[in-house]
């Protein structure tokens, strides 16, 4: 996407992280949380990772090509983000946060 001067995308979207996490919960069933990095612990290079949680913070197991699509299509959405840092997209509100900064929620 074309960006401006002053860095903000020339043609911004601002449904496109809905219409991305509408996707990602028709493609993972079940899935709210993604948490994306660079950092998959079976690699030497950087390579996308996600581990899917459902509602109760249980694990979604996901098979290498869906998680490496789901890891791409976020990466494709904020290209912005710190991504030497990981990520988290809520699919219930379609919001991006760095994990580092999140705190958890159910116990709260």
């Amino acid at each position: 996407m074309l960006v401006t001067p002053s860095g903000t995308s020339a043609c911004p979207d601002p449904d496109r992280p809905h219409r991305l996490a509408a996707q990602l919960a028709d493609m993972i069933p079940g899935a709210a949380t993604i948490r994306v990095s660079l950092s998959d612990p079976k690699e030497t290079w950087p390579h996308p990772h996600v581990i899917v949680k459902d509602e109760a913070g249980q694990t979604i197991q996901l098979g290498r090509i869906a998680a490496r699509a789901a890891a791409r299509w976020i990466l494709r959405v904020w290209p912005e983000a710190d991504w030497p840092r990981p990520h988290t997209f809520d699919l219930t509100d379609a919001t991006l946060t760095r994990s580092d900064l999140l705190t958890d929620r159910r116990g709260r």
